[in-house]
């Protein structure tokens, strides 16, 4: 590949084992950048970042532990030098970790705290020190995923729904921020919809009806058909890169163009996180 939109540039990817984190990681790794995929998933992550190459490294970090983010940026800074791009992407639904009902009305409270832990607290301190890391050098872009349900509510998923509406907003709060210091740090969120990975397996039928499961949601999807992660990471490819470098603040949808219209009812769309 001779075009490395990434050419020498470290990035750091949260929840980078599997899913649409690992498929960013992969891309970025290909188009020139030091990679740093991390996860709580760290004989996966391990695995996955041999797999990369060279240009992968892997490290424990638990998006939730404020001590965590400080040693991994330390070590950034000591090990590359700079950390020109942080992708905000570990993110739980409670579906998979069997959090109990996600509904407004049964979910319970530690319920509702565990989902925003790392849905909004991880991205919170991500974009803290990303700038600190960033800033000394006066260039970065953070990039954090959000949601399509992070645009409109999900009567099934409250916690998750209301995580990535903060995600959404707390990005703008971050792209102006950075402008009002001059730091030349951008920030933008990226919403998908609708992306077959790991995430969806709970909500998926098993066997022979996994296929039925998914005819039925690709009917609410205008493209009739369900993304891929590499889909989002393309997405991320363009706002870490410098073809990017006037853009900030921004949502950028990813979603089979499900958010262009409103014609489902909320039932049928709970399944498209």
């Amino acid at each position: 590949m001779t075009d490395l939109r990434l050419n020498n540039k470290t990035a750091l990817i949260t929840g980078a084992s599997q899913g649409i984190g690992l498929e960013i990681a992969k891309l970025f790794a290909q188009h020139g950048a030091d990679v740093i995929l991390t996860d709580i998933q760290d004989e996966k992550g391990m695995y996955e970042a041999k797999s990369i190459g060279p240009r992968a490294h892997y490290h424990h970090l638990d998006v939730r532990s404020e001590s965590d983010w400080k040693m991994i940026t330390d070590h950034i800074i000591q090990d590359h030098k700079k950390l020109d791009i942080v992708v905000n992407n570990a993110g739980i639904t409670g579906f998979l970790e069997h959090l109990g009902p996600q509904d407004p009305e049964h979910s319970s409270l530690d319920t509702w705290r565990a989902v925003l832990a790392t849905n909004l607290d991880g991205v919170f301190l991500g974009c803290k020190y990303a700038l600190s890391a960033m800033k000394r050098y006066k260039y970065g872009s953070i990039i954090n995923i959000s949601s399509r349900s992070g645009l409109v509510g999900i009567p099934g998923a409250a916690a998750y729904a209301a995580s990535k509406a903060g995600v959404r907003n707390h990005t703008k709060t971050v792209a102006l921020y950075a402008l009002e210091k001059g730091y030349n740090i951008r920030c933008n969120s990226i919403h998908p919809a609708a992306i077959l990975t790991p995430m969806w397996d709970p909500m998926l039928a098993e066997g022979s009806q996994r296929e039925a499961s998914l005819d039925a949601i690709t009917k609410d999807i205008p493209m009739r058909k369900m993304g891929e992660a590499l889909d989002v990471a393309y997405a991320a490819l363009y706002l870490a890169s410098d073809e990017s470098k006037y853009v900030t603040g921004i949502e950028l949808n990813v979603d089979g163009g499900i958010l262009a219209g409103s014609a489902a009812s909320p039932a049928r769309k709970d399944h498209e996180l």
